[in-house]
């Protein structure tokens, strides 16, 4: 099965500023991102939300557009504007019709240009973001992963959480936002993706009239790995009706040229309806009524977590059938089968995800933050294609060793306990 081949163009200005396009003339809309390579794990650990914060404070107003001409502007041309922040990136996008591209870039520009970073704002929106860590705290399945994750990678920047805790974040200040962001915006920490009905040239003069000028900062040091950790941590909040497990283990890196046997590994254990944790935990038995796993890939480390929510009189249960299927990956071969349908589950999931303007300008910049490079679908289909049944049992027995086996359990736990003997696979 071939693809067709995609018009894509790359540039790199000469302050080190990358732009990727897609051209795709079947659409009428665009999207465009801002991709900064820094996201919260550049952060020193009393500045922890930083990234997040600053991502929050561009859109309270520019030194040419107040908040709500920015959600007006956007709104008038009936655009989509959004951003987000991850551990290794900050994101600022928009999706507009194709006539609309200069006016949403022009926001855009805005945005991570000239922020105002106003002290009474800063006040406003501190408080804002302190709700929102309440909010999420509020999110079991969320905290569950932060406690797992803060333990997985503890005194690491990959171990914190990306909105920061309440002491960090009500301690920012301007002065603090400015001399950060001017570092980490800088032009050769910047890629500009944009794909659907525009073409490369003009996206370029776009990007070059607005930042074309600038002078770039220099190299950005590089990221230092974290050292995994494994402890079984169980904590008990008697106010939740379910209790939520996660159990998970070091895996590899987002550009580890084994992480196709990852990603087929992932979905055989727990990454669809059909996968093994569904069919037996919820299907078979009963026990929960949410259960997957799921692969966390950065730059330079990984891991692989297997969640569930299930009731307390059954973790035990649920927790052995997890190790079971740990074992059972590890001691035969998959059955032919189940790899042909795991494939094709990720090659499909693959191709419907780049049906839209803005999955491919995600997709675009991405592979240029972690690779560099360009790999076309064929390229990733056929590195699906060529994962064997062998190379799912080394890549099982090289996860599944009992003594990296990280648990964290959260929940009204009346008394139920856990040791490390009780994870042998």
């Amino acid at each position: 099965m071939t693809t067709e081949p995609r018009d894509i163009q790359k540039h790199v200005l000469p302050n080190g500023l990358v732009v990727i396009t897609e051209t795709m003339s079947h659409v009428r809309s665009v999207s465009v991102g801002v991709w900064i390579r820094n996201g919260s794990r550049r952060e020193v650990p009393e500045e922890n939300g930083l990234a997040h914060f600053i991502e929050h404070m561009v859109f309270k107003g520019t030194e040419r557009r107040s908040a709500e001409a920015i959600a007006r502007e956007m709104d008038s041309v009936g655009g989509m504007l959004d951003a987000f922040t991850s551990k290794e990136q900050i994101c600022f996008n928009a999706k507009v019709l194709d006539d609309h591209l200069p006016i949403a870039f022009d926001v855009i520009s805005d945005l991570v240009l000239r922020p105002k970073f106003d002290t009474e704002d800063v006040k406003k929106e501190r408080q804002v973001v302190l709700e929102e860590i309440k909010m999420d705290l509020d999110n079991p399945e969320y905290m569950l992963h932060e406690i797992f994750t803060r333990n997985f990678w503890p005194g690491h920047a990959l171990g914190r959480p990306i909105l920061g805790t309440p002491d960090t974040v009500k301690k920012f200040n301007r002065e603090g936002l400015k001399s950060r962001f001017q570092h980490w915006f800088a032009p050769d920490h910047l890629v500009i993706s944009a794909a659907g009905n525009v073409t490369h040239d003009k996206v370029l003069a776009l990007v070059q009239k607005e930042f074309g000028q600038l002078p770039a900062a220099g190299v950005l040091d590089n990221h230092i790995a974290p050292a995994t950790h494994a402890p079984i941590h169980l904590e008990t909040k008697k106010d939740l009706e379910q209790v939520h497990l996660c159990i998970g283990v070091p895996s590899l890196p987002l550009g580890h040229e084994r992480r196709f046997s990852a990603a087929v590994l992932n979905n055989v254990l727990g990454g669809g309806m059909s996968s093994r944790l569904f069919q037996n935990i919820r299907e078979k038995q009963g026990l929960a009524y949410a259960v997957f796993s799921e692969l966390t890939p950065y730059s330079d480390a990984g891991m692989l977590t297997v969640y569930a929510g299930t009731g307390k009189e059954t973790i035990g249960q649920v927790i052995d059938l997890t190790i079971k299927e740990f074992h059972s990956l590890k001691e035969s071969l998959v059955t032919e089968e189940e790899l042909l349908r795991s494939k094709n589950h990720l090659k499909g999931s693959l191709m419907l995800s780049l049906e839209s303007t803005s999955s491919r300008m995600s997709n675009l910049a991405r592979q240029e933050l972690y690779f560099g490079r360009f790999y076309s679908l064929d390229e990733i289909l056929a590195g699906i294609e060529t994962v064997t049944r062998e190379d799912l049992q080394s890549i099982a027995q090289e996860f599944f060793k009992p003594e990296q086996i990280a648990v964290t359990v959260l929940g009204p736990l009346n008394g139920f306990q856990l040791d490390r003997s009780r994870l042998v696979c």
